[in-house]
């Protein structure tokens, strides 16, 4: 018999494939908030799906960022996966950091040394000038969301071993694992998070356990893998 004190969590947290804003260089944030993927993001989302079947994976639950990037990553990861009808769950809370104000602007223009010191001394409240969403803010609805849909969730912790997909965003991916991991704030930009990576952790009743971040070994024969760089990523 299963106790309360008997379960594990085996998390998948993946990265969306390559967006058009991905490809567009040069700009603080991507003109179009709602990007869908590229070409080759969809082969990359592909050969995510067949890596998962090569390596005998399948979900008992998969949650996706409502953003349609992700989402058509979560399509094409399935597809890859051979289960293209599966169903999935579309999550407003795991998209990306918003900054409406920095969509289409030169990244010259926002990343002043007045601006880049601001972020620095504030590190994850700081929150851009005409609004939109600081790391706290996403890191806050992100891990909220999580544990209460996730962590606690009686249907996963008490049914022994439980493995799940969460499909999201780079920064937004960067904000929830300095909540898990409790790292300090300047390196939530400094964590490489490729398109299609998949970061694994564990949850069991002592804690969080990290298995691997950034693994994004299946992308390795379909050309360059995009990620965002530190200091300047861009939401």
């Amino acid at each position: 018999m299963t106790t309360e004190t008997e379960f594990e969590l085996d998390i998948y947290f993946i990265r969306h494939g390559e967006s058009a804003s991905n490809v567009v260089p040069g700009l603080a944030a991507g003109k179009n908030w709602d990007a869908a993927m590229t070409e080759r993001g969809h082969r990359q989302s592909f050969a995510l799906g067949e890596r998962l079947k090569d390596d005998g994976v399948t979900f008992d639950a998969i949650y996706s960022s409502s953003q349609v990037r992700a989402v058509e990553t979560t399509q094409g990861m399935l597809k890859g996966m051979g289960t293209p009808n599966a169903e999935f769950t579309r999550v407003d809370e795991i998209i990306e950091l918003q900054v409406p104000g920095w969509r289409g602007v030169p990244r010259e223009e926002v990343y002043t040394p007045e601006m880049r010191l601001r972020r620095e001394q504030l590190g994850k409240w700081y929150v851009p000038d005409g609004g939109g969403e600081s790391e706290k803010a996403v890191e806050r609805r992100f891990s909220n969301w999580l544990e209460d849909e996730v962590l606690a969730n009686p249907s996963f912790t008490g049914n022994g071993n439980t493995r799940i997909a969460i499909i999201s965003h780079g920064l937004a991916l960067r904000c929830v694992f300095h909540n898990i991991l409790e790292f300090q704030d300047r390196y939530i930009r400094r964590i490489a998070i490729a398109n299609t990576s998949i970061s694994r952790f564990k949850f069991v009743p002592t804690g969080w356990f990290p298995v691997s971040i950034n693994d994004a070994w299946h992308t390795r024969d379909i050309g360059d893998v995009t990620w965002e760089g530190p200091l300047d990523i861009t939401p």
